[in-house]
């Protein structure tokens, strides 16, 4: 065992990394979720389903080539642990790994292909000093590794808006109305294909609002992805 492994044990030893999910201690290979919690992990399979319920929910609102997630979000479910653990516990590294692992679940069925460019949701700076981090960031991060593509903060949050967690559809439609706009660099997207990512979709009013921003730029192409599905979609 070299000194960083040493270290490593030591450390598990002394402050034991547990489960997300679960919350039972960690084996060394299992970085944020255990074998077990990931092998029962709530696919939506959305990627090997045509017109699935994420696509429905932005028909008519906006223009996308896909859409999917991986894996469905409900309230008061263990499950929902990694995303507050990335968003709001200061681990946005488990949406990256959590990333990376969509890509490997989903690569199979198609659903990447032609992607070009890969664009996180962003966080107005305000917001995102406070927390210190974008965790959509990092889930773009995980998808661009994964796929050797470029990540691009191509979208900007003109102004702060208040949380969306206890807002109805349509609160959170006229919350988000406005708020976002191109960043400079995405005049470097025209023609491209554009992945647009978020960690978790309920109504879809944040994405909405970013992907009418990047319609903005000639001839792009739209797709959406987060890694987890509201069951009310």
């Amino acid at each position: 065992m070299n000194i960083p492994q040493w270290l490593h044990a030591a450390i598990d030893v002394l402050m034991p990394r547990t489960c997300s999910v679960c919350g039972k201690p960690l084996d060394a290979d299992e970085p944020y979720v255990c074998r077990r919690c990931m092998e029962q992990l709530p696919l939506t399979h959305f990627e090997d389903i045509p017109f699935n319920a994420m696509e429905q929910l932005f028909a008519g609102k906006v223009p996308i080539e896909r859409a999917a997630g991986l894996f469905y979000y409900e309230k008061g479910s263990p499950y929902a642990s990694i995303i507050h653990d990335a968003k709001y516990r200061n681990m946005p590294r488990l949406g990256e790994w959590m990333a990376t692992r969509a890509v490997a679940q989903m690569r199979p069925s198609g659903f990447f292909q032609g992607i070009d460019v890969v664009v996180p949701v962003p966080l107005h700076r305000d917001k995102q000093a406070r927390r210190g981090y974008n965790q959509s960031e990092y889930i773009a991060r995980g998808i661009g590794q994964s796929l050797n593509i470029e990540v691009s903060l191509a979208v900007e949050a003109s102004r702060r808006h208040s949380t969306q967690t206890r807002k109805s559809a349509t609160e959170r439609w006229l919350n988000t109305r406005g708020m976002y706009v191109p960043a400079p660099c995405a005049a470097q997207l025209a023609n491209r294909h554009v992945l647009l990512v978020d960690d978790v979709v309920t109504t879809g009013s944040t994405l909405e609002a970013c992907a009418e921003a990047l319609r903005q730029v000639p001839s792009i192409t739209i797709s959406l992805f987060t890694l987890a599905v509201a069951r009310l979609v």
